[in-house]
């Protein structure tokens, strides 16, 4: 399963906070941040703790993007229901 966080970084530049400030007020790690930044699996307690600072819902932050996968030639694209 793909996930994005693009609305993270657009609601950062809304709110006028920048990575180093949201990692201090979160208490994240940079580390988490930069699995953020490559769109990569983060655990769900990081993910909370910027909601709450951001005052926001998770839908707010992430996208899940739906799998392509190859077979026959043909790309498919799997919609987890």
């Amino acid at each position: 399963m793909a996930v994005s966080y693009d609305k993270l970084w657009k609601l950062l530049i809304d709110k006028k906070i920048n990575k180093t400030q949201l990692c201090k007020r979160a208490k994240i790690s940079t580390n988490a941040m930069a699995k953020l930044g490559k769109n990569e699996d983060v655990r769900v307690a990081v993910l909370t703790r910027i909601c709450l600072v951001l005052d926001c819902s998770m839908d707010e932050i992430m996208e899940i993007l739906p799998e392509k996968s190859e077979r026959d030639g043909v790309i498919w694209i799997q919609k987890n229901t």
